[in-house]
Formats: structure tokens, sequence, C-alpha cells
């Protein structure tokens, strides 16, 4: 049952709630299972975040860094020799993790909440002198957090032009830092409340690839951190930051509003694990994009299709995500950069086709400027797809009709990742060695590995913060 967003007249609010939540969750109240998926999350994210520093974006961001820390920084950066002030360094690794678009992703609440959440405890536990555990303890509490927000709004954030995992992962990053900080209750409370001015996350970035998504996560843990660190200090916001005439929902969804569940924010917290629910993604695009993207590639591989043999293609996607890989229809179907190409249903079901694979090889300069995927991307059109189970999962089909008048057609109703076709813990690891290797041996890959997956057995969470960074 939907419950639009009004303010309330009795009982604990929705802050106050969580608030609670995440003040009093010990680590033994989380699942075994959960602790180690939630290690492994984070040991996808450290992997994808090495592989950034390969990238031009991640220097450039860097210098910028570097410029504002004033060379007084003492907090290292994941992948990198190179240190800068707390909240500088949190940024950095935000960007570094979400840069690539190979992060992993929550498909209900359509929200890359480890990307936000694992920087912001990171830092947080290690500035705060703490230890591995309260570290992943303070990680499971935002994980669980920021999905259950992010789904409050099914999915209309995107329809509007607002970026969930910047937006929403404010407020569950501010809830992280306060804990780990040792803010009680009502502390929290406010942290949230101060969020409310604070959050922030722009989808412009679709018009013309800008890199701007790229900063979205890690400003969400900078502004999380300071929220939670001015609630510390007295400072006073909103008691009804998500369900207030002027709340989150009500003022960044407007019409769409009515469509929200804010039951969604606070059910089965404490007993129904989100976490677990969390994608990692097998391809470096736009989750939007990988059902149409496998199914190009089993169209391929089953039928030994050729480029010079398809007349036409059509791409059926779920209506929500029209906006985001389909539109604009110039830019998706000639990428003008890799943000461009990652977002995009032409390219990514071309490039599939032609080549039976998408991966990061696929977006460097000379893949973006192949001929024969841009001819064939230019022969793709969309489709709403009206059995779309969106966003349970992200379905696609794909429809390929042949020079001789053939048509050959393969769907992929549940997206590879989605928790009924999850990627095993094995699968996880194997992808972070993939990644690692861009930059580093594979002898510094499995003690990064080992590190990770033992982060809250008897370590400090500096040491974790500095057995990440680069050796200088």
């Amino acid at each position: 049952m939907s419950t639009s967003p009004t303010p309330s007249v009795s009982g604990p609010t929705i802050a106050a709630k969580l608030a609670t939540f995440v003040a009093d969750l010990t680590p033994q109240q989380i699942p075994a299972a959960v602790l180690e998926r939630a290690r492994h999350l984070i040991l996808d994210s450290v992997g994808i975040a090495h592989a950034s520093t390969h990238y031009d974006f991640a220097h450039r961001s860097l210098s910028a860094m570097t410029e504002l820390s004033a060379g007084a920084g003492d907090t290292p950066v994941i992948g990198l020799a190179a240190k800068l002030s707390f909240r500088d360094a949190m940024l950095m690794n935000g960007i570094l993790i979400h840069g690539l678009d190979y992060d992993d992703t929550h498909a209900a609440g359509v929200i890359h909440a480890t990307a936000s959440t694992f920087p912001c405890a990171l830092g947080s536990a290690a500035q705060a002198g703490l230890d591995g555990e309260a570290l992943l303890t303070a990680y499971v509490a935002g994980m669980e957090v920021g999905t259950r927000l992010a789904s409050v709004a099914k999915g209309g954030f995107h329809q509007v032009g607002f970026h969930p995992t910047g937006l929403i992962g404010a407020f569950s990053c501010a809830l992280v830092a306060g804990r780990l900080f040792g803010l009680n209750a009502q502390q929290l409370s406010m942290a949230q409340g101060i969020t409310l001015s604070v959050a922030s996350g722009s989808l412009e970035f679709l018009q013309d690839g800008a890199w701007t998504k790229r900063m979205h996560p890690g400003w969400a843990a900078v502004a999380g951190l300071t929220a939670a660190t001015m609630a510390r200090h007295g400072f006073k916001g909103p008691d009804r930051p998500y369900e207030g005439r002027f709340g989150v929902f009500n003022s960044y969804l407007g019409p769409l509003a009515k469509d929200c569940d804010l039951g969604l924010a606070t059910a089965g917290l404490g007993e129904v694990w989100e976490l677990a629910k969390v994608t990692v993604k097998p391809l470096p695009a736009c989750h939007f994009t990988h059902a149409c993207a496998d199914a190009a590639a089993i169209l391929r591989d089953r039928h030994s299709l050729r480029v010079a043999d398809i007349a036409a293609v059509r791409a059926l996607v779920p209506a929500e995500v029209v906006k985001t890989v389909c539109e604009p229809v110039a830019t998706k179907k000639r990428p003008q950069n890799s943000y461009d190409a990652q977002f995009s249903i032409p390219y990514t079901v071309a490039t599939a086709l032609a080549k039976g694979r998408f991966g990061l090889a696929e977006l460097d300069d000379a893949a973006l400027r192949d001929e024969q995927v841009l001819a064939l991307a230019a022969k793709v059109e969309y489709e709403v797809d009206p059995d779309s189970p969106f966003p349970t999962y992200y379905s696609g089909e794909v429809v390929v009709t042949l020079n001789d008048g053939r048509e050959l057609r393969h769907r992929e109703h549940i997206n590879r990742g989605a928790a009924e076709r999850p990627i095993s813990n094995a699968d996880v690891e194997r992808k972070f060695f993939e990644n690692m290797q861009l930059v580093t041996s594979a002898a510094r890959a499995a003690q990064v590995r080992d590190l990770v997956l033992a982060i809250d057995r008897d370590s400090a969470a500096v040491d974790v913060q500095r057995g990440l960074a680069a050796r200088g």
C-alpha cells in the first residue's frame, strides 16, 4: 500500500527509528552470511577503486583534492600513495569506487550504496581510533539504511533528475559517521535533519557524459560526516527530514511523492537484511544496460552472428530507464566519451553483438571510435518493455532482424547479479583480481584481498586504511 509522505502526528519519526537502529546495532545481531557478503562487497569496491587509478579522471580528481588539502593531509587514499585531509580522502575514495560505474547496486533502491558507505565508514572509524569490527558494523548499518530509504521512492528519483546514490547516500553516511563518532540516538536523528540541507546529486551528466556522477558518493560521505559533526556539537536540524512537508521525498519528487511507500524506510530493520540483496555488477556499465548487453552477446554466440548480416536491432527496456540509457538518442548512438557509452543501450548492445563481450577495454578511446560498432549502434532502436518487472529486476530483451528477413530474439528477464542470479563471493574475488591486475602485481592484490576479508578480525581501522593505499 502506497503512503504519500505527510507529517507524522504521533509516534517516533522515521529519522528517530533509523537513529535507534543504528545506535543499538551490535556485530552479534548481524548474521554471519551477511557479514561475509559485506566483506566481499567491500572487496569488490576496493578492486574497482584500484582499477580507477589507471584512468585520467582519478588523477585530475587527486590534483583537485591535493590542492584543497593544502598539503596538510595525513589520510591515505585507496590505491594511491597520496595523502589528503580526512574529508578530502573520503571524497576521493568515493570517486575511485564509483568512477568506473562498476560498483554494486541495490535494485529496489536503484542506489550504489557501498560507494558512499564504505569511504565514510573507513575514514570515520580510522579517525575515531576504532577497530575493523566497528568499521564493518557501521558499514552494514549504513547499507541497511541507505537501501531502504532509496527504495521508498520506487525509482522515482531518476525520473525527476536526481541520483539517489548521492542524494540518499548522504543520509546513511550521516548515521555511519555519527555512530562511529559516538553520537546518541537523539543526535543521530538530528544529523539526518541537517543532512536534508546538504544532500544532492543531479543526473544532468547524462546529457553530455560529464564526470559529475563520479563524485556523488564521495560527496555524500562528506555531507554525512559534516551533518553528523554539526549534530554532535548541538546544531539543530529539522525533525522530519523524510515525512515532512518539505522533506526529501516531497521536495525532490514533487508529484511523484504520492507513489512513495514510507513504510519501506524502516520495514524489517534488524530482521530482513537488505545488504544481502545488493547485486555485484558483472559489466562496467549502468546496471540498466546489462540484461540487453547479455542478451545481445547470447544471440551472437548462439547464432554465430556477423555484423554484416544484421539489418536492424530492437532493445526492449523498462519504461523507467529510458531517460537514463536511451536518451538523448544522438549521444547514445554515438557516445562522445566512456561515460556516454556506459549509459547507452545502443552502444552496449552493438558492442556485445559485434564482440561478444563488454568490459573495460570496450570503453577506451579506440573502442569508442570503432566504426563497425558505431554503425551497428545506429541501427539499435529501443522500445518500452510491457512485461518489465522493474525495479525488482532490470530486464532486457534484444530482437535482431537479419538481412534475409529472419528475426532472432532473446530475453533476460532477471538480470545477471540479481538475488535470483547472484554473483557469488568466489566470482567477486575473480573480478577483484581482474581489476587489480590493471595496476599492481598478483602478490600485492592477494595482500589486499586478505586484509579486506579479515577486516573485522583483530585489525585497527587505521591499519586497514593504510593497507589499502599504494606502497609509496
